[in-house]
């Protein structure tokens, strides 16, 4: 098993993962779309077409639809996209933020 923090979530399966990556602060503010628009399966929200979208302050990973592909991380103008595990630690809090969005709070 892969070196990950405690945040683990059930996916349709019923099977645990862990969370795989995290948007950080350098997206507040910024919310640009680009990895919205590489997403193969759409995992990143709010997108712009949804409610809720002009509000939030910014994007979110979805653990239990993210499949791990690495797309979102490269595009991403202001490098705010990590995996899980290297998170800076001045931003390790985004972590539980992300999980907390999804209503998946971790342990």
């Amino acid at each position: 098993m892969l070196a990950f923090s405690h945040y683990d979530f059930e996916n349709d399966l019923g099977r645990v993962r862990p969370m795989t990556y995290v948007i950080a602060e350098p997206c507040i503010g910024t919310k640009d779309d680009s990895c919205v628009e590489v997403c193969p399966v759409d995992c990143i929200h709010p997108t712009p077409d949804e409610p809720g979208y002009d509000a939030a302050e910014m994007l979110y990973i979805d653990p239990a639809e993210c499949i791990d592909c690495d797309a979102c991380v490269e595009v991403c103008p202001v490098d705010a996209i990590f995996a899980e595990d290297q998170v800076p630690p001045e931003w390790q809090h985004y972590t539980a933020k992300n999980a907390t969005y999804y209503g998946q709070g971790g342990s």
